[in-house]
């Protein structure tokens, strides 16, 4: 009788270790999401020191309904990508735009926003878009951006503006600083940024480039798993009330 119970216990313990192992097995799996820090409205540190932003808001609420956890880590934008092939992120969730270059070395989820490039000055400015990115002027954006790739490609490597006049910030909000102080007489940025970042200052918005860009979630090419989720939380998502809801909580 002895051994019977020792073995029935001894039973019961491989079933409970089973169990917890089990639950360990299908506990949500945890995913380590990239943001530029300074990228408002899509992701941004709000007052608590917290990130959020249009599209934080979004990937915690996309983990939640495919049953998988997220922590949210700011990233230098020039070193994401790096980043995530590194393993030291999963995710990019933070306006990226899904370029043919990025694409090379990067998997891409469906396309859930799209966006332009616009010029902005300081509002006593007379350039227009020719003298701005065409003269002698200097022009500021951030560096590792879709905006610096087609200063380069396209006015750089052209001749119309000098690699001199071309500056380039770690983060956005640093171009319009050198705007406001007079170090760089326009900035280019993706449109939405552009408006946001001169509410309430003196500058103004002198015309946009029709890049048509769009943006989606980055991760790497081996983890179609991950992808899938992805994309089934985003198709999601943009049915739910929850996508109205974050497009007017950050004026999208």
């Amino acid at each position: 009788m002895k051994s019977k119970k020792v073995l029935f216990l001894a039973l019961c313990s491989l079933v409970m270790a089973g169990l917890v192992f089990a639950g360990s097995a299908i506990a949500a799996e945890k995913y380590v999401v990239g943001i530029d820090g300074d990228y408002p409205p899509y992701s941004f540190i709000g007052e608590d020191g917290k990130p959020t932003g249009f599209d934080v808001e979004s990937v915690q609420w996309i983990a939640e309904k495919m049953g998988f956890e997220v922590e949210v880590k700011p990233v230098a934008w020039d070193g994401i990508i790096p980043a995530l092939l590194a393993k030291k992120i999963d995710l990019i969730y933070s306006g990226m735009t899904a370029s043919e270059e990025r694409r090379k070395v990067v998997a891409f989820s469906g396309i859930y926003w799209v966006v332009n490039q616009a010029i902005c000055v300081r509002r006593d400015s007379d350039l227009n878009m020719i003298t701005a990115l065409a003269g002698k002027n200097k022009v500021g954006t951030q560096r590792g951006t879709t905006a610096a790739m087609w200063l380069e490609d396209n006015l750089v490597k052209g001749g119309y503006l000098s690699k001199d006049d071309l500056k380039l910030y770690d983060n956005f909000p640093l171009s319009i600083k050198d705007l406001e102080n007079g170090r760089v007489e326009s900035v280019m940025f993706d449109d939405i940024m552009v408006e946001k970042a001169i509410e309430g200052k003196d500058m103004k918005i002198i015309g946009t480039i029709s890049t048509g860009e769009d943006y989606a979630v980055a991760m790497r090419k081996e983890d179609t798993k991950l992808q899938k989720m992805i994309n089934d939380g985003l198709s999601m998502l943009m049915k739910s009330p929850k996508w109205l809801e974050l497009k007017e909580k950050y004026d999208m």
